[in-house]
């Protein structure tokens, strides 16, 4: 009865970091087609999306603890619990830059500058790096999980051309200035929740054989 239970908050836990993944993907995707359609209403549903996150994240943290206190883990266990802790920190934080994307739909003044082609690619390779380190975890796929964290070499890649590219036009063009500055703070964030995918993968590789891995 005891192992029963065990497994189910084990199972409980899981489910709560492929919630956490669902909803953390879909506010990527709305907070770029906010800023993208400069849509506010979209980009208010995107903020306030962030609470659900926030409400999965405490109850991962306490069905965690309450594991490591309550049920001592074998090391197996205790290696998923742990990565569940730092999963769940990771799909936060993600959540928080679609936020950041989504609020600054509102500071874009007449249009964007220019057409967010390379902008919606990283956006889209982030989605699909988030999807697939979900997976990853949910299948214990490690090599799932090295393929999804090389993709990051691509958001990489944009974010630098992207930026050069807004540098430039800035300094031709001094009156863009604050749209253009607006844009290079989506693909920073966006940059950066690639990075945090990259974690997700790391954390997938040490739940399944203990192996401490920099892929970032």
């Amino acid at each position: 009865m005891v192992r029963e239970r065990y497994e189910k908050e084990l199972f409980y836990l899981k489910q709560n970091i492929v919630d956490m993944g669902d909803i953390s993907s879909q506010l990527i995707q709305n907070g770029m087609k906010a800023f993208i359609d400069l849509d506010s209403e979209l980009a208010r549903y995107t903020i306030e999306m962030d609470d659900l996150v926030d409400e999965k994240e405490v109850e991962v943290e306490s069905s965690a603890f309450r594991l490591i206190a309550l049920q001592q883990p074998m090391a197996g266990d205790l290696r998923l619990i742990t990565s569940c802790i730092k999963i769940s920190l990771d799909l936060e934080r993600m959540s928080d830059l679609a936020v950041n994307i989504a609020q600054l739909v509102e500071r874009i003044e007449n249009g964007h500058i220019k057409p967010l082609v390379d902008t919606k690619k990283m956006g889209d390779i982030a989605v699909s790096m988030l999807r697939d380190s979900m997976r990853a975890f949910e299948t214990s796929d490690i090599e799932l999980a090295r393929r999804t964290a090389k993709e990051d070499d691509k958001i990489d890649r944009l974010f630098y051309s992207v930026w050069m590219e807004l540098i430039e036009m800035m300094a031709e063009d001094q009156s863009i200035i604050i749209n253009a500055s607006n844009l290079l703070f989506v693909i920073r964030y966006l940059e950066r929740i690639g990075d945090h995918a990259c974690n997700i993968c790391q954390s997938v590789i040490y739940m399944v054989n203990g192996e401490r891995v920099e892929l970032n």
